[in-house]
């Protein structure tokens, strides 16, 4: 995103924004943690609160058990915006980037990185998913 006026609050919402809906609860939190990325500066891990639930995390809750970083973001960083000529003291913008698969993880229980890969049929209908899916703007995620 690079626009007029841009601050790291825009970020923040955005990013809150998308958890939320991704993961279809309203009791995220997110915690922002100083990190380094090459392009942007400052540079943010974003980590969601997790409850554990019958001994799995469970990624929501007022009140985090615990943390589980998900996604790399910051300010880009003013050489980027002025590499692409724009004025930095006049534009300003952020970056975000994550694995979906982590999110993915997350938000079914998943506890393996493999089965993603596998091809194995059984293992999209295990989690309600139809091989012919596929997400709209307007259905969302689940549709």
């Amino acid at each position: 995103m690079i626009d007029k006026g841009i601050t790291l609050g825009h970020l923040k919402w955005t990013l809150e924004t998308f958890v939320k809906a991704f993961f279809e609860r309203d009791d995220i939190v997110l915690r922002l943690r100083p990190s380094y990325f090459p392009f942007t500066e400052p540079s943010v891990e974003i980590d969601v609160g997790y409850t554990l639930v019958r001994g799995k995390r469970v990624v929501g809750g007022a009140e985090p058990d615990g943390w589980l970083e998900i996604l790399g973001s910051g300010m880009v960083h003013r050489k980027v915006i002025e590499a692409c000529g724009l004025d930095p003291d006049e534009w300003q913008g952020f970056a975000f980037g994550c694995g979906i698969d982590r999110l993915a993880m997350l938000k079914y229980g998943m506890d393996d990185l493999r089965p993603f890969f596998d091809g194995d049929i059984r293992w999209l209908k295990h989690y309600g998913f139809s091989s012919l899916d596929v997400p709209t703007l307007s259905g969302g995620v689940g549709a």
